[in-house]
């Protein structure tokens, strides 16, 4: 309901078939996302840094395909994309780095290949594993969190504020990005990212949340 709500909200769009929805999170609550995608009929690119994760998701066929290549993941996507195909392909590695190849082919190719995004990491607990930082592996980040947690802590808000400056940039050509109620915005805001919404107060933000304005 979430995915079709926001097409028809801010895509204007009933049939989400050749849409591209982006986003990160196969865990727990987020591992719905991806059966959600192909529901709502659309191309889903789902990030997750712990392989587990995307295999236990895979196993239980609510991830179609799994892919720890970006080259393949644009591919699939473009292809998907072209012949409105309904696919959840799980990426196995960060989504900063998805979100930053999707702002390279928009730089080099014009396209803007996502519509939709969002973010289902757990930055309600950013700094105790809940996200991980693009800069290290997983298991790097594993290790850090452990013998330097201020370390850890450093990494993480540097990489929120890249997540978010390449969704800005993908915004404010079209796609459109909503809040998933994991206090993303939140962290990012406390991290030093631009989320705020220009002209009004501080605590508003430039991108929706998924309660008020698109389930509301």
């Amino acid at each position: 309901l979430t995915v079709l709500n926001a097409g028809r909200r801010y895509l204007k769009a009933d049939d989400l078939s050749g849409k591209v929805f982006v986003t990160s999170g196969l865990g727990g609550m987020s591992g719905a996302q991806a059966k959600a995608a192909v529901i709502a009929g659309c191309v889903g690119i789902i990030a997750e840094v712990d392989e587990a994760a995307l295999l236990k998701r895979h196993k239980q066929g609510w991830l179609m395909e799994i892919s720890n290549n970006l080259d393949h993941c644009i591919a699939r996507l473009r292809e998907a994309r072209k012949n409105k195909i309904a696919l959840s392909l799980g990426y196995h590695g960060n989504v900063v780095d998805l979100w930053e190849r999707l702002v390279h082919e928009l730089d080099t190719t014009g396209e803007l290949l996502v519509d939709l995004g969002s973010d289902q990491t757990s930055c309600h607990n950013p700094f105790n594993g809940g996200y991980y930082p693009v800069q290290l592996s997983f298991e790097e980040g594993k290790q850090l969190l452990s013998s330097n947690p201020g370390k850890f802590r450093t990494l993480v808000q540097e990489s929120l504020k890249r997540h978010v400056a390449a969704i800005n940039k993908l915004a404010d050509k079209g796609m459109f990005f909503w809040d998933y109620g994991n206090a993303f915005l939140l962290e990012a805001q406390r991290a030093g990212a631009d989320v705020a919404k220009k002209g009004a107060d501080k605590t508003e933000f430039r991108y929706p949340s998924y309660v008020q304005h698109i389930m509301g």
